[in-house]
């Protein structure tokens, strides 16, 4: 019952945690410069990076119309790191620290991440294709 509790209130702080107009406010300042202003991968900085962007509004197309969640939030706070980057994703990853908050991956687990990468998803998720 305890771990009941504990998972709905994670999963309540969901819809209060996640604030889609920072998440274009962050991703324009600090990820644009390589996926580009609309997330397709041909920001300026893409010609001179070793793996070229990804198009990040087809995330969800390319997992049968389910957005990764828990790797889109991996990749971004740097647990699952981008050689093409030469350090940490992303070369902002300090900027991205701070508080955890629990999202839902798409299974429904929670996952804890810091607000600026709920922020981000959030965004990421209304520009998907």
């Amino acid at each position: 019952m305890r771990i009941l509790i504990v998972a709905a209130l994670c999963l309540g702080q969901q819809s209060h945690a996640q604030d889609m107009g920072e998440g274009q406010t962050l991703f324009r300042l600090h990820c644009a410069a390589c996926h580009g202003i609309e997330g397709r991968g041909n920001g300026p900085m893409s010609p001179v990076l070793l793996v070229q962007p990804a198009d990040l509004t087809t995330l969800s197309q390319k997992e049968d119309g389910t957005f990764p969640t828990y790797r889109v939030v991996k990749r971004i706070d740097g647990r699952d790191p981008l050689v093409s980057h030469g350090s940490d994703m992303p070369v902002y990853g300090w900027f991205f620290e701070g508080d955890d908050v629990a999202i839902s991956a798409q299974s429904g687990q929670p996952i804890m991440t810091s607000q600026p990468v709920a922020d981000l998803v959030a965004w990421l998720r209304t520009i998907q294709e």
